[in-house]
Parts: structure tokens; sequence; C-alpha cells
């Protein structure tokens, strides 16, 4: 448990897609400092292998971001067992592989679908919206709470397709980070800015979080390719996101709204 201005005791905080690589990670970063972290997710998980893969009993709930009537079942739920909601991380978002693949020219611009443009928006973006507006409501009727949003070093800069050109291709070939992503990441500042400053006389906090990519299983040509243009060398470990969050999530940063936090190994300021 964290001492002082760290120290997040009883706090509640939902993390949303917390089935994926990062929800997790937060989820601990809650919990060693005493908070309550709920993983709300699509996708069902098996609480047997949650307990084992987090190391203490985390919660967790279904829930569909993109259905406000999911989002509302989930507040009443969480209201009735804890009283409370205290803080939220917008985390859940659609984010293709690109690294290690093949094929993904349906990524490309020029080729990229409507519908997985809007799928991705309805995740990242639109998802985001519907919980903040409902659990922040919360928050603001209560007179205290945090938001935190979880960007990406491709909101400040364009995605490098370089990184994932994979030789002899023709170039209408190669795979792409899609264009949603960056909307998405980016749009998600525009939203912490907006609730930092619709919120704020009634005690709740926005700010962003910008990482950037994990080290999880790319293949080495991929990893020299990036480690290049990180001047730290490398890509982060999953847990080094950790500290940025309780220090967004606590008071210890109880003077910070609306602003944009950068942990991307410096990538960014190349």
């Amino acid at each position: 448990m964290s001492d002082g201005v760290f120290d997040i005791s009883g706090r509640v905080a939902l993390i949303t897609g917390g089935a994926g690589l990062l929800g997790l990670s937060h989820a601990c970063a809650i919990h060693r400092a005493g908070g309550i972290p709920i993983l709300l997710d699509v996708v069902e998980t098996d609480p047997q292998r949650l307990r084992e893969r987090a190391q203490f009993d985390v919660e967790s709930l279904r829930c569909d971001i993109t259905c406000e009537a999911d989002v509302q079942s989930v507040l009443s739920t969480v209201v009735a067992k804890f009283d409370r909601v205290d803080i939220l991380i917008n985390n859940a978002a659609n984010n293709p592989k690109v690294e290690n693949a093949t094929g993904l020219q349906d990524n490309r611009l020029e080729n990229f679908s409507l519908d997985q443009w809007q799928a991705d928006l309805a995740v990242g973006l639109t998802g985001a919206m519907i919980c903040s507006r409902v659990f922040g409501s919360e928050m603001a009727r209560r007179g205290s709470g945090v938001i935190v949003n979880i960007a990406s070093d491709l909101a400040l800069i364009a995605p490098d397709q370089r990184l994932y050109e994979i030789d002899g291709l023709a170039v209408d070939a190669q795979p792409v980070k899609p264009v949603s992503y960056s909307v998405v990441k980016t749009g998600l500042i525009g939203l912490t800015r907006y609730l930092a400053t619709y919120w704020a006389g009634r005690g709740v906090r926005a700010n962003a979080l910008c990482p950037g990519g994990v080290e999880n299983g790319q293949d080495d040509v991929f990893l020299r390719r990036i480690a290049a243009r990180i001047p730290m060398g490398r890509m982060a470990h999953r847990d080094e996101y950790q500290g940025a969050i309780l220090f967004l999530c606590s008071d210890a940063s109880a003077y910070m709204n609306g602003a944009v936090l950068t942990v991307d190994g410096g990538r960014s300021a190349w």
C-alpha cells in the first residue's frame, strides 16, 4: 500500500478493456495502492485465470462499453456494492497487431472499410465518451473523481509505417497501422480536455496518458526497427506504466487537470 498522496485506499476504479494487455497491469497499480480495481470488458473473463494472472482477487464485469444500457447496468451494480465510483480508466481500444502480420493490406487507407472505421471509433471514442458520461456524472454528483484516458504516443506523432514493412511485398500490399488508431488516440486527448473543463467545478479531474508501445512477443526485425526510433533503445515493459497510472489516479496529481502525460521512452522527442 502507498503512503500519503499516493494512497488510494478504498477508492473504486473502473478499468475498461480489462482483458487486454495493459488492463490488468493498471489494476495491479490500483490494488497495490489500496484501491479496488474492477475490470470491464466485452470478453467474459475466467475468475480463476484472472486471479492467477493478477495474483490477487480482482473483480471483473462483462460490459459492452458501446452500449449505454450495459454501462448504466455496471454503474448500478458497482454503486449497490461499493456505494461509490472514484476512478475511471478509459483503456479499451481496438488495436490490430500489425507486427508479425502479413496480408494486412486491408488496413491500408485505400482499402480501409467504413465498417472497420466505425467499429474502431465505436470502441475507442464513443465507448470512452459513454463511460465518461455515465461514471463521470456519478463522480460529479458525489463531488470528486478522476478520469484517465489512455491515449498513445501515436496521438502525438504519426505512425512510422516503415516499422511494419515486409521485404518483397509491393507497396500497396504492405501492412500498416490503420488510420482509425491515430484518430481514436488523438480524439481521446480532445475528450480529456473537454471533460477537464466541463466538471472542474464539481471535483472531477481528467487527464490523458500517452504510453509508447509494449514489448509483447514481436519479431526481432520489428523490435530492432522500433528500438532505433526510441532514445532509450527499447519498447516498454508492461508494468512500466504503473507509476504513471497511480500518479494520475491519486492525490499526487491533485492540481493536474486537462494534461497529457507522455511516457514513451523519448520516442516523441525525436
